[in-house]
């Protein structure tokens, strides 16, 4: 995953914190690497790689993959898996027409300075006629979750607009920007997609909302933030047997460059 700006990025990604707790991010999506359908032969940019799961799984069908991440210990982890990575921010991209395909899985929505520019960045890295497949978090994603971070923030004197590092547009919004790119769009749809937690919530939150919990010192104040994020979201989010469910609504798309 990638993060956008030094305020809203965490400090790092903890790789393995990140494959006990949310391993359900790419497996959920290994999908999409069909609608992405790569060939043998074809050079694809992994914008967002993260630990370089899903970057693998495209390299098997034969493709030239480069995974990109903000972070290191992603690209580390990546790395390790025998893909190709590197550290690199999507909101700069510097590669001119040298990519058949740009794929992203649950990146795109970590870009919040100017996703505009990161739409640019990949119509100018792709070839004519090259495709955007993307997969990433739309409108009402986990918005129980966003909301008691954002409220329980500012109930402790933080500003939630500072620290909130999620951008979660409508289908329609970012259709539009990357119409407005250069992208003519093949197929597209937003779906929920209710997700069992494989633990309880504080592990998703220590492990996906880094840059909250960071506005709060390690130790007892931020054990005590996540606590109370955590009791917020027990009478919706946690059933009787105590299994926790995240809301998430995905925004899916393939887009061709025009």
């Amino acid at each position: 995953m990638s993060a956008s700006d030094d305020v809203s990025a965490p400090e790092d990604w903890d790789a393995g914190q990140y494959a006990r707790h949310a391993r359900f991010v790419p497996e959920l999506a290994r999908s999409l690497v069909d609608w992405l359908a790569p060939e043998a032969g074809e050079r694809i940019l992994d914008l967002g790689c993260g630990d370089g799961v899903l970057t693998q799984a495209i390299a098997a069908r034969g493709a030239r993959v480069l995974g990109v991440d903000r972070s290191p210990a992603f690209v580390t982890a990546a790395r390790d898996r025998g893909v190709e990575a590197i550290v690199g921010d999507g909101h700069e991209l510097q590669y001119e027409q040298c990519f058949d395909a740009v794929f992203s899985n649950a990146a795109l929505h970590w870009m919040i300075t100017d996703p505009q520019a990161v739409i640019r960045g990949v119509a100018r890295a792709l070839r004519t006629g090259g495709r955007f497949v993307a997969e990433f978090g739309g409108e009402g994603n986990i918005a129980p979750i966003h909301a008691a971070l954002r409220d329980e923030a500012a109930a402790r004197g933080r500003d939630p607009d500072q620290l909130d590092p999620w951008y979660f547009p409508s289908l329609e919004t970012y259709m539009d920007q990357l119409e407005s790119g250069g992208f003519s769009i093949v197929r597209k749809e937003c779906f929920e997609r209710p997700t069992p937690l494989p633990g309880d919530v504080s592990n998703w939150l220590q492990t996906l909302a880094g840059p909250f919990l960071q506005a709060f010192e390690v130790g007892t104040a931020r054990e005590a933030y996540v606590a109370a994020v955590r009791a917020r979201l027990i009478p919706e989010l946690c059933d009787n047997s105590g299994q926790w469910i995240a809301p998430y609504v995905r925004l899916r798309f393939e887009a061709r460059k025009n």
